[in-house]
């Protein structure tokens, strides 16, 4: 069982342990579509040999003296009906392909979705998110045109192969031969075109989840391309990419090119028609059972031509179905771990010996370099009381986002303990913990959603009233009002139509909306101007009492105020106290003064 911040409880249980089994496991749920496309396809081969043989007897009826028409007769109203039945089973199998393709889209994508947002953020630190978006869409879509029409086409045309073997025999024991080679032949010519064909898919997939995850950088990043008028050579460095892609998609081509089958179906066609003229001549065959006979072998045709088209998009689908398994079944080192501790948080945090790297380290790394990476903390200790307020100040890149980070287990120390009230953060259950924790950041996110649902994302359930009131905590009330469609107003994605200070203000009353036991304010009002400062500056000292509160700040107004004071640099605690004791005896402590 894979770790997971989260689980869905109703997510249905798969076989991981390979790409195969895992469609299989997925597509057990759906046995009765499967078996009506089954059996759909092989009404639709069994009467698809019809046609030759109805159409032979017809020939034998007009070549008979006198034209024998009740034959014939009886014949054609056969081969109509047998074609109408034929019409619905070739309705049923395709309506059950469809309906078994969606269905498997459906739940792949359910499953990577969640498994996605249940994983650690080492592990979206890790993956593009490009590579990740073309992974979670368009490899899943490949996923359904493996089976309809890649799977429905592969069941039909094996149908296809089976009938003419069945059937030769009824219109002379010698004629089953050819169809017997012919299928031996195509088998294994198959099997070789498929083991050729399978690295080619994958480095189709591939090139294009690289060309994905680069548009994707530079959209993200646009208003920093167009700020450098870099415009050109971000076109340049796609169109490599895109030329990957289109690469990767001829080499697939000129694999398909090269179908033996296609020179197998000649030739069996040939020897067919020479074998039945024999017998012909020789009295063992009816001019109308040459006719079937020929025809039946057409029937070959079918597997043949859709096997350029079909057996691709099954191996294209199979290598979707790995690569969106590498993403499920990727290591994280968190859990949820379901049964651990809960309960209402008292605010005590304590910080013993943590030691802590973004990504873990590599042995093979520190044997080619020499040296272990820095880790961004360092033996860090310290101690906050419940309804304490602790500032921690240092240079950029001291290690104090860190901190924060470590207090809710976005990240695992690596070394040492982080208490909640006595309890190692690693026993809580992570909902319980998080639930109980907020964090504003400097960089604010926002959901294209209402403004409305944005203050409201960690209480969806929270009334109009309520969302209102910490609206108006954070001094965003009467910005909001403003607005046309006021608290209904739609922002853009990431907020990006509000300014720097109303997308703090909107974080603050979600903040504040969740009434969080420890509340953790990362340089949340550093886009804020003077004037709104001071609004807001009582409205978190408001918010701050009776809980515990962890700023992160360059502002002296902020810092002078808190309960305890840790100085970072490098990673490392280097000072510990109020704001006088470490005026007294922190150089630098002091030296954050002087530069202010």
């Amino acid at each position: 069982m894979l770790k997971s911040e989260f689980a869905v409880e109703d997510l249905p249980r798969t076989d991981r342990r390979g790409p195969i089994r895992w469609l299989l496991s997925s597509l057990r749920r759906h046995l009765w579509l499967l078996a009506l496309l089954a059996s759909g396809a092989f009404g639709n081969a069994a009467l698809a040999t019809a046609v030759p043989i109805y159409t032979g007897q017809a020939f034998n009826a007009v070549t008979q003296q006198p034209v024998n028409t009740r034959a014939l007769l009886w014949t054609s109203l056969l081969l109509v009906g047998s074609q109408a039945v034929r019409s619905l089973l070739q309705f049923t199998r395709n309506a059950g392909a469809e309906i078994v393709a969606q269905r498997l889209e459906r739940d792949a994508r359910r499953e990577l979705y969640a498994e996605l947002l249940g994983k650690s953020m080492r592990f979206h630190d890790a993956y593009p998110t490009g590579e990740m978006m073309a992974r979670a869409t368009n490899d899943v879509r490949e996923l359904a045109l493996m089976i309809a029409p890649g799977i429905n086409l592969v069941i039909g045309s094996g149908n296809f192969l089976l009938l003419p073997i069945l059937v030769a025999p009824s219109i002379h024991p010698t004629l089953v031969w050819i169809p017997l080679a012919f299928t031996g032949l195509y088998l294994l010519s198959l099997a070789h075109y498929l083991k050729t064909l399978a690295p080619a898919t994958h480095a189709v997939r591939a090139r294009f989840g690289q060309m994905n995850a680069v548009l994707t950088e530079a959209i993200e990043g646009i208003e920093t391309v167009k700020g450098s008028a870099q415009e050109e050579r971000e076109i340049a460095r796609f169109n490599r990419y895109a030329e990957a892609v289109r690469e990767a998609f001829v080499h697939q081509g000129r694999i398909e090119a090269r179908f033996i089958p296609l020179l197998l179906l000649g030739v069996a066609q040939g020897a067919g028609l020479g074998h039945s003229l024999f017998l012909y001549r020789s009295g063992a065959l009816a001019v109308g059972d040459v006719i079937a006979y020929v025809g039946l072998l057409t029937l070959f045709g079918f597997p043949v031509f859709v096997s350029l088209f079909a057996y691709s998009q099954v191996s294209s689908g199979l290598s979707s179905a790995r690569r969106i398994l590498e993403l499920i079944r990727a290591e994280t080192e968190l859990d949820r771990n379901v049964g651990g501790h809960r309960g209402a948080i008292r605010g005590d945090i304590r910080f013993e010996h943590v030691t802590f790297h973004y990504r873990p380290p590599d042995p093979l790394v520190e044997q080619l370099h020499g040296h272990r990476p820095r880790p961004a903390l360092t033996d860090v200790s310290f101690h906050v009381r419940p309804g304490q307020t602790l500032a921690l100040v240092g240079q950029t890149g001291s290690g104090k986002s860190t901190v924060a980070k470590l207090i809710n287990r976005i990240y695992d120390v690596d070394q040492g303990r982080v208490l909640i009230d006595g309890v190692d953060v690693r026993e809580w259950d992570l909902e319980a913990l998080r639930r109980q924790i907020s964090i504003i950041e400097q960089d604010v996110f926002l959901f294209s959603r209402t403004i409305r649902e944005n203050i409201a994302f960690g209480r969806p359930d929270a009334t109009q009233e309520e969302i209102e009131a910490a609206a108006r905590a954070a001094q965003a009330h009467e910005f909001i009002q403003r607005f046309p469609d006021g608290y209904d107003t739609v922002v853009g994605e990431r907020g990006v139509m509000l300014s720097g200070g109303q997308r703090q203000r909107i974080a603050l009353a979600r903040a504040f909306l969740t009434d969080p036991a420890i509340l953790i304010l990362d340089d949340s009002t550093s886009a804020i101007d003077s004037a709104t400062e001071d609004k807001i500056q009582r409205a978190i000292e408001a918010a701050t009492r009776g809980r515990t509160t962890i700023l992160i700040t360059h502002r002296l107004s902020q810092i002078r105020w808190a309960d305890l004071i840790v100085v970072l640099r490098k990673g490392q605690v280097v000072a510990v106290g109020t704001h006088q004791e470490l005026m007294r005896t922190s150089p630098a402590y002091r030296a954050i003064f002087a530069r202010a």
